[in-house]
C-alpha cells in the first residue's frame, strides 16, 4: 500500500512510475483478494465457492459485506487487462483509477479487515494467559 500510495503523488510520465504503479496494484490487489478469501472462509464460514478464483472470492465477499463497491469487479479486470498490456497503452488509460477510486477502495478494505486481526491477535494474547 505505501508504494502504491507513493504513485498517487508522482507524475505518469516520469519514468518508471506508470510501470512500478502497475506492479504495485497488481500485488496489492492480488494480495487483498486473498486476505478477503481467508476471511470469507474462517470468519464467515463460506467454503461453497470456488476458493481460487478472485471472481468468486469478491462475489462471496460482496453477499457477506467485507466489501460494498462493484468497482471491485471492475478493479480485477483491469488487473486482467493489464497482464496482457505490452505497450502501456492500458495502464495509462487506467493510472488515475488506479491512484485513485481504487487505491481508496484498497485503503478502505485494509483498514476495515484490521478489525478481524487485531481480534484475532487478542484472542490468542487471552489464551495464552
Amino acid at each position: 500500500m505505501a508504494n502504491l500510495k507513493l504513485s498517487r503523488e508522482q507524475d505518469m510520465n516520469t519514468p518508471f512510475v506508470l510501470p512500478a504503479t502497475v506492479q504495485n496494484f497488481n500485488l496489492t490487489f492480488d494480495l487483498s483478494w486473498k486476505v478477503m478469501k481467508e476471511l470469507v472462509t474462517h470468519e464467515f464460514g463460506l467454503t461453497d465457492f470456488a476458493s481460487g478464483s478472485p471472481r468468486e472470492t469478491l462475489k462471496s465477499a460482496f453477499s457477506v459485506g467485507l466489501i460494498n463497491d462493484d468497482k471491485w469487479m471492475a478493479m480485477l479486470r483491469v488487473r486482467n487487462t493489464l497482464a496482457h498490456d505490452y505497450d502501456g497503452q492500458v495502464a495509462l488509460r487506467y493510472f488515475d483509477d488506479i491512484v485513485g477510486d481504487y487505491y481508496t477502495l484498497i485503503d478502505m478494505f485494509v483498514r476495515d479487515s484490521e478489525k478481524y486481526y487485531d481480534s484475532q491477535s487478542s484472542n490468542n494474547h487471552d489464551s495464552k494467559k
